[in-house]
């Protein structure tokens, strides 16, 4: 059986999740979600879509969809709607996980991974959040939920962007960047967004063949460092901050930052500085990702790690033409940047 593509949907209280999903579940798209509820608080799905009463754990939903409550454990839940798909009882091609406003995403995102038994039925296929654009700088400044969930993400939507002047939108994605440049934003009203926005993103993979984003950490993105940031020789500088002034610098704790060498890894001094960064600062490092030139292989690694887990993969073969050079993206709370750049930087050949 193929494994059964997960979404996990974050984001802070009231920044629009249930009225996404509603808008994602009521479209005629002819696939069948499984919904699976962190908590059934005040934001639950209207029983307006839901078929059966409350009672019931799983809940076969009129258009199709499941909706199941986790009263207690998320991994139990998975194990159950797969071990009820594999015998024919409900019938479901994926899974969107609605954690609550003040949740973490990184335990539950580390489910897929730590338990092999969901890590065989189900693909983790991104992390979604949402950002309440009229809310969104009081919570991420009072709040290190709404920073982390930032931090987590493979694709941000903001909400309620018609409800605030726009340059104060423009300042919101400015700092949302800074934080994690790794994930797209974009703008939604009222959950209004195409599916192929929401699903099947392959945003989150860890230990699987993936291809690379060819977006993924271009030459011209902002590699954040609230001191001067250097060029290469030749290479122009189009830093956001260079280009309008902005009046507030928000300190969040949760920040970003690049390490790029031209030079090849040794691959055990990698491995052995990675553990041992991990070891001390992993609960701290969101999200680590990067496309890496190793010495003793013509193909591409890729590396991906959340928190303590961390995996790589070979992707496909450098090009005859095309420069070889790593790239790899720290997302983390309050992380050494100097020690973090140094240790990559005498993991080098």
């Amino acid at each position: 059986m193929s494994l059964i593509p997960a979404t996990i949907l974050t984001g802070f209280l009231g920044s629009g999740k249930t009225t996404l999903l509603k808008r994602v579940l009521a479209e005629a798209h002819g696939q069948k979600i499984a919904v699976i509820e962190n908590e059934f608080g005040e934001e639950n799905i209207d029983n307006d879509i839901l078929v059966t009463d409350a009672k019931e754990q799983i809940i076969q939903m009129s258009n199709g969809c499941i909706c199941c409550t986790i009263r207690e454990d998320l991994r139990q839940a998975l194990q159950l709607l797969a071990a009820k798909k594999r015998q024919g009882l409900i019938d479901f091609d994926r899974v969107v996980i609605e954690t609550t406003g003040v949740a973490d995403p990184g335990p539950v995102a580390q489910t897929f991974f730590m338990d092999d038994e969901i890590a065989e039925s189900y693909l983790l296929d991104s992390i979604l959040t949402l950002v309440d654009a009229k809310h969104a700088n009081q919570q991420l400044d009072d709040r290190q939920e709404a920073r982390r969930q930032v931090g987590f993400a493979d694709q941000i939507f903001i909400s309620k962007t018609d409800l605030v002047p726009a340059e104060d939108v423009a300042e919101l994605q400015h700092r949302l960047s800074h934080m994690n440049p790794r994930a797209p934003q974009k703008a939604v009203h009222f959950g209004e967004v195409a599916l192929s926005e929401v699903f099947d993103l392959r945003g989150f993979n860890l230990n699987t063949k993936l291809d690379i984003d060819p977006d993924f950490l271009k030459e011209d993105d902002h590699s954040h460092d609230h001191a001067g940031h250097d060029h290469a020789p030749g290479e122009a500088c189009n830093h956001p901050s260079h280009q309008h002034g902005h009046h507030h610098v928000h300190d969040d704790d949760v920040k970003s930052f690049v390490f790029r060498s031209d030079r090849a890894f040794d691959p055990a001094k990698l491995e052995d500085f990675l553990g041992a960064v991990v070891n001390i600062y992993g609960p701290r490092m969101l999200r680590y990702k990067g496309v890496l030139y190793m010495k003793g292989t013509d193909r591409k690694v890729i590396f991906q790690g959340v928190h303590q887990l961390m995996g790589s993969d070979l992707g496909p073969a450098w090009g005859p033409d095309e420069k070889r050079c790593s790239k790899m993206v720290f997302i983390g709370i309050d992380l050494p940047q100097d020690i973090f750049l140094q240790g990559m930087e005498q993991s080098l050949v």
